[in-house]
This record gives C-alpha cells, sequence and structure tokens, in this order.
C-alpha cells in the first residue's frame, strides 16, 4: 500500500504552507546520510565498486582498465537489467504525500484561500518535476558512460575469444582460448611435443575461430623386421595402425604380439617376418612355398623336407630365409677308412778295400715299415668327398740297409781275354744293363751270373749289384777258366 494514501500525520497549527515543502527526489531518505549540501536528500542506488571506479575514470578522460572475467560477467548482467529499469523505475517512483487540507488545519483560510493557492502549488509542483528530472540525468550520465565503456571492452573481448576443437591424442574437446597461434594455444594448455611429436596444423599456424587441432605424440618402436633391428617412431596407438603407418606388409606375416593391442607412450618391442618365396631343392626336385619362417630350416621342414642325421642345407639352417632364395638340401653320409702305408728305410754306406772300387755290396739288406692310417670319408648327395685323416699308428718301424763300397783299385787287365768283344756279350746277355735280372731271380748283371759262380770268382753280394768294371773283370776270370761255355747262347758273340 502506497504511505501517501494511508500514513496518517498529526495536526500542527504552527505549520505554515504545507505545500512549500522541499519536494524529495526518487531515492532518498531511509536515514541514510546524503553528499555535501544534500542533507535531506538520500540515495538508496546501489553502485558497484567497478562502476564508481570506471565512472570516475570516464569523467577524468581515463581509458577504463581490462575488465576481468567476473566483471565482464556482471557487466553482462548489468545490461541486461539495465534493459528492463525504466519500467521498474516508473514502477517503484514515489507518490507525493497528500497532506491534509490547510483549510482543515485553519478555518480562516480555508474555502477562501483554496482558489488563490491552487496556481502557487501546480508552479511549485512542477519546479519539483523539473529538478527531480535534472537530478536524475545528472545521476545517470556517469553511469551512462561506464556501461558506453564496458560495452566496447565487452565487444572487443568477445572479438577475441576463439572456440578452438583440441584432439590430444585421441582425447578430443572444445575449448575457448585468445591465444593467436598454435604454439601459443600449445603453451596456454601445458601441452609439450617432441622432434617425434605431429601437431597439426604445425606449430606456429594462426588459430581462427572453429580450427580443429590435433596432437599425436610419438611412440618408440623396437623393430625387427624380416631379422633386421632397428629403432622407429610412430604415432600409431595400436600395433595394426603402427604397421599401416610405417608402409610393413602385413598380409600373412608374423606378429610377435597381438595387432590390436594399444601402444603406449613408453613403446614396445615388435618382430615382424613378412611373408617371403623360398624354393627348396631336395632328392632332385625343387618345392616353392609361401612362408614367414624365422630360418631356413623352418622353410625346408614348411616344404615338406625333412633334414635327417648329418644332412644340412647349402646356406646355414639357421639364417633367416629372403625373399627368392633358393636352398639346396644337402644329404649327407660319413665314414671311415683304413689304410695302411709303407714307411721307407734308410741306407747305411760303408767302405770296404777288399771290394774292387766300383763295387758296392748290399751286407744287410733295408726293410720297409708298416703305418696305418685311418681317413673319414664323406659323400655329398651321392658323390665322394676327398677324404680327411684322422689318425695315424705304426705298425712295423723300418730297417736300416747297410752297403759296402769297394775301395780297392781293380787289375788293369787280364791276359788271354782283353782282346775279346766284352760289349757284344753284355748287350745280348743284358741287353747292356748292369742290374738286369732275369725273371726267375737267378742271374743278375751285365753277364747274368748266378749268385753263387759269382761269389766264387771273388765276387761279394749279387752281381747286379757290383759296378760294370768289375763284372767285366769277373766275366774274364770266368772266360779262362771255363771258356764261353757259361754263355752257351751269347758266348759266340766274343769272337774269340
Amino acid at each position: 500500500m502506497s504511505n501517501a494514501r494511508f500514513e496518517t500525520y498529526e495536526t500542527d497549527a504552527t505549520v505554515g504552507d504545507l505545500h512549500s515543502a522541499e519536494t524529495v527526489g526518487y531515492g532518498h531518505g531511509y536515514g541514510i546520510p546524503g553528499p555535501p549540501g544534500e542533507d535531506t536528500r538520500r540515495s538508496d542506488t546501489y553502485r558497484p565498486a567497478y562502476e564508481r571506479t570506471l565512472q570516475e575514470g570516464a569523467l577524468q578522460g581515463q581509458s577504463p582498465p581490462e575488465p576481468t572475467l567476473l566483471e565482464r560477467t556482471l557487466v553482462e548482467q548489468t545490461l541486461a537489467q539495465r534493459a528492463q529499469q525504466p519500467q521498474q523505475t516508473l514502477a517503484r517512483q514515489p507518490t507525493e504525500p497528500a497532506l491534509p487540507r490547510r483549510a482543515a488545519l485553519d478555518p480562516a483560510t480555508g474555502p477562501a484561500a483554496g482558489p488563490a493557492a491552487g496556481p502557487a502549488r501546480n508552479g511549485h509542483r512542477r519546479r519539483a518535476r523539473y529538478a527531480e528530472r535534472a537530478e536524475g540525468m545528472r545521476r545517470l550520465l556517469p553511469q551512462a558512460l561506464v556501461v558506453a565503456c564496458l560495452t566496447g571492452g565487452t565487444a572487443a573481448f568477445l572479438a577475441e575469444d576463439k572456440e578452438i576443437e583440441l584432439d590430444v591424442d585421441g582425447t578430443p574437446r572444445t575449448l575457448h582460448t585468445f591465444a593467436d597461434d598454435v604454439t601459443e594455444l600449445l603453451a596456454d594448455e601445458g601441452i609439450q611435443v617432441g622432434p617425434h611429436d605431429v601437431v597439426s596444423p604445425g606449430p606456429g599456424e594462426d588459430l581462427e575461430h572453429g580450427d580443429e587441432i590435433e596432437v599425436r605424440y610419438g611412440r618408440p618402436l623396437i623393430l625387427t623386421l624380416d631379422g633386421e633391428r632397428r629403432e622407429v617412431w610412430t604415432t600409431a596407438h595400436t600395433v595394426e595402425g603402427a604397421l599401416r603407418q610405417l608402409g610393413v606388409r602385413a598380409e600373412g606375416a608374423y606378429v610377435s604380439t597381438s595387432r590390436s593391442r594399444r601402444i603406449g607412450r613408453e613403446g614396445l618391442a615388435l618382430d615382424v617376418r613378412t611373408e617371403r618365396t623360398v624354393t627348396v631343392m631336395a632328392d632332385g626336385r625343387a618345392r616353392t612355398v609361401r612362408t614367414n619362417a624365422a630360418t631356413v630350416r623352418e622353410a625346408v621342414e614348411q616344404a615338406g623336407v625333412t633334414l635327417r642325421g648329418l644332412d644340412t642345407t647349402s646356406v646355414p639352417p639357421g639364417s633367416f630365409p629372403r625373399d627368392g632364395q633358393t636352398v639346396t638340401v644337402l644329404r649327407i653320409t660319413r665314414t671311415r677308412e683304413v689304410h695302411e702305408e709303407p714307411i721307407p728305410f734308410h741306407e747305411v754306406r760303408a767302405e770296404d778295400p777288399s771290394l774292387l772300387r766300383g763295387t758296392e755290396v748290399v751286407e744287410r739288406p733295408g726293410q720297409p715299415g708298416l703305418r696305418r692310417i685311418t681317413y673319414s670319408v664323406r659323400t655329398v648327395n651321392g658323390v665322394r668327398q676327398k677324404p680327411r685323416r684322422l689318425h695315424a699308428e705304426v705298425v712295423r718301424e723300418p730297417r736300416v740297409q747297410v752297403v759296402k763300397v769297394g775301395t780297392k783299385t781293380p787289375p788293369a787287365s787280364v791276359a788271354g781275354a782283353d782282346r775279346l768283344d766284352w760289349g757284344a756279350l753284355a748287350a745280348c746277355e743284358s741287353g747292356g744293363r748292369p742290374d738286369a735280372v732275369d725273371p726267375s731271380g737267378t742271374y743278375g748283371g751285365l753277364y747274368q751270373f748266378d749268385t753263387a759262380t759269382w761269389q766264387a770268382l771273388g765276387g761279394q753280394g749279387r752281381p747286379q749289384d757290383a759296378s760294370p768294371a768289375e763284372q767285366t773283370y769277373r766275366a774274364k776270370k770266368l772266360y779262362l777258366r771255363s771258356g764261353t761255355s757259361p754263355w752257351p747262347h751269347c758266348g759266340s758273340r766274343l769272337g774269340g
């Protein structure tokens, strides 16, 4: 209910012109002291601290400071309230209290004074309303300046704000930022990237409202691909994605772990063997297989060939099979063989003055020794290889041969036999060879002496071991004793 209509006042005979009281403006009163010079006026208008600061700065010609996020929020709320304030102000405008008529207080001036006082009261009321409007405009001017400054700052603030879609290693989120480029945005968000990480768009690229930024962290891989070990980096999250990113042909390949396994930031050790074509030659046949085997031995087994015993392959069985490689299976057998070999004897020569010079007599014939040798014999695919000597043992030691060498000077001639043709006889009997021996082993030398006859003539040892001069000398002596009868078929060659 309005105080103006229902609030009662006590009459006072001393009251003067009731309508000469000063009109109280909106917002004054309520027991709150007003500014100097306006003791009777009170203000109930709430102004935040930042409005007062901006208002004072605007009146002094200073630019307002950059508003904080809280201040920007309050400004937006204030602007929304200002849009509804005129209607609310009119609704809250207090009405002037209706005082008792002067006629009721002073009968002397009642009806007679009423018509004359009407114009005076109307003028006073108009002047009060004009003063109130001027005062309201005076108070609203700083607030309007503050609102204008805040409106401009808010518009600039909103113009710099950008909505960005940021995807960090597969985790997307939407954010608002005032960053100018990608590098500044990552720094604001505390995202550190290394040389193996991927940022798209790249660092330093300008940012626009609605841009999508993607960050992919690098992950180390210790990759052993077809037997070759190396360290690589990938931004893929799974093993399958890493193989695809590295360009590894995964169809038919062996992978040491599940292809769907996730790769952490710490990395992973991975063994991959791609499918290859290998030809296996075995037992006269060629077999071609597609394999991801780790060794040649596995590839040979996958081709249906079994290695037995000493069997091996043309390349090391433990080596890695290459694409397009041809492997030959070697069927190997190994045996031992024992061979006996003679050991040559040594000869000792001793001078004998009883023998004519040039005569050599074997006093003790030598005898070879015997050595037994064991060999390892290997055959490869049926072909015998060179035997390999394993060990040897001596079965019998050789015996040394002793030979006597004559030093006696032979006689110059034998009377009665020197004129004969001994050369023709020697050619007929032995073909002129001093060491000739007949097939039976009984006769030997140039003139085919038997051992008994030779020794009876003073010779030693065997005739074929004597010198040609001694043999001729002994033949002359035999001729003087028996004539040509010792040589029944060739004796006539002597010409005597």
